[in-house]
């Protein structure tokens, strides 16, 4: 996966609380499209009029907010159904960061997999930080420093479990992780050969 170290950009404000995985990425667009493919219909609901057009008023069709790599959003983002094309339609749309007072577990753990840094702040520091993106404010998310700083404001710290600050800043889902381990892995099997020869007998 992507490494994450920092982010600059814009960031869209999207203040609603319980946005769950259906409005970011439809049931049916799931079952029609590939990975790589979701950028087109990331929020479809809000989107899109039903002619097909461009709705005005929802904020990531505006500029600069339609280029936003961050995304400032309420209580409980990603509930709902564990749909991990969820996370690939706001990547691919071009978010690498969430900043927002909760989340729904599986959607948090999944964006962590996925190279997307999912922030976690009070409520009234994440609408201080609306109100900056919605000014049209850059911003700059630096995990090696954990803070989030908007314009000319000072930089709010974040907190990350260290070793899945890490795993984003070198780029490794689960999988690289093990991968990783390799020889310490095939040192303790050589090992336990010799001290345990009836495990690997073959039968």
């Amino acid at each position: 996966m992507k490494a994450f170290t920092i982010c600059e950009g814009h960031a869209a404000a999207l203040m609603q609380d319980n946005i769950d995985t259906d409005q970011i990425i439809r049931i049916e667009r799931i079952a029609q499209l590939a990975r790589g493919e979701f950028a087109p219909w990331a929020f479809e609901v809000w989107r899109y009029l039903d002619d097909g057009a461009e709705n005005p008023a929802f904020p990531l069709n505006a500029e600069p907010h339609r280029h936003a790599r961050i995304l400032i959003s309420g209580d409980n983002f990603g509930c709902g159904s564990s749909r991990e094309m969820a996370v690939w339609a706001i990547e691919e749309f071009g978010i690498r960061c969430i900043i927002a007072p909760s989340y729904g577990d599986i959607f948090f753990n999944n964006c962590l997999q996925n190279g997307l840094l999912p922030i976690t702040l009070a409520r009234g520091q994440v609408e201080r930080l609306a109100l900056a993106a919605t000014s049209g404010a850059v911003f700059k998310v630096d995990l090696r420093a954990c803070t989030v700083a908007a314009g000319a404001g000072g930089a709010i710290r974040f907190e990350l479990p260290e070793a899945q600050r890490q795993s984003l800043l070198l780029g490794q889902d689960e999988i690289d992780q093990t991968l990783a381990l390799e020889p310490r892995i095939d040192a303790f099997q050589e090992r336990d050969r010799v001290a345990r020869p009836w495990v690997y007998m073959k039968r």
